[in-house]
């Protein structure tokens, strides 16, 4: 087995660490391999390959497409950084509620977050180039989000010495509404 599978507190997400075989010339993980996932019950398909590059303090999202959902394996391949997913599911007991993972170059540990979660991190480190493979393309007609301080989800974000870097559609984004259906 090349990946241990550890489920998370809430249904859905799971943390996931990849086998490293090192040596003194350096080293080489599977980043993903499908029977090993279909095997652990993650029978996902993706679509497609993102990677976006930070700096300290850029915090990105609280994002997800409301009728193109995408589930999402996101790993860190240089730097550090807190991820967010937030549970958007209307029936779910932990509706509202959130799970952060540190995912470290370091590490090489990934985070797996199905459809149906609002998704976002901030970079710790002095940089972070992140990875993330999705279920669904991007729809940038379909994006919704959620503030990423909104006081109901409360995520405690880790503190990295100054106010996040936010884009303007992150400043804007509406607060939690838990009247409303997101999924």
């Amino acid at each position: 087995m090349s990946f241990t599978f550890t489920k998370c507190p809430i249904e859905g997400l799971y943390e996931i660490q990849p086998e490293i075989h090192g040596d003194q010339r350096g080293f080489f993980i599977e980043t993903y391999n499908k029977e090993e996932f279909f095997a652990a019950g993650l029978t996902m398909n993706f679509v497609q390959d993102n990677m976006s590059r930070s700096k300290r303090g850029v915090l990105r999202g609280l994002h997800f497409q409301k009728t193109h959902p995408q589930g999402k394996l996101v790993s860190v391949i240089e730097g550090e950084v807190f991820d967010v997913a937030v549970d958007l599911r209307t029936s779910s007991p932990t509706f509202g509620k959130y799970h952060g993972v540190y995912l470290s170059a370091e590490k090489h540990n990934m985070f797996y977050v199905p459809e149906g979660f609002a998704h976002g991190f901030v970079v710790i480190s002095d940089s972070a180039t992140f990875c993330y493979k999705c279920t669904d393309v991007y729809h940038p007609e379909d994006e919704g989000g959620i503030r990423w301080n909104d006081p109901t989800v409360a995520v405690k974000w880790p503190d990295f010495g100054s106010e996040p870097l936010l884009s303007e559609k992150d400043t804007k984004s509406p607060f939690f509404d838990k009247t409303q259906k997101y999924f």
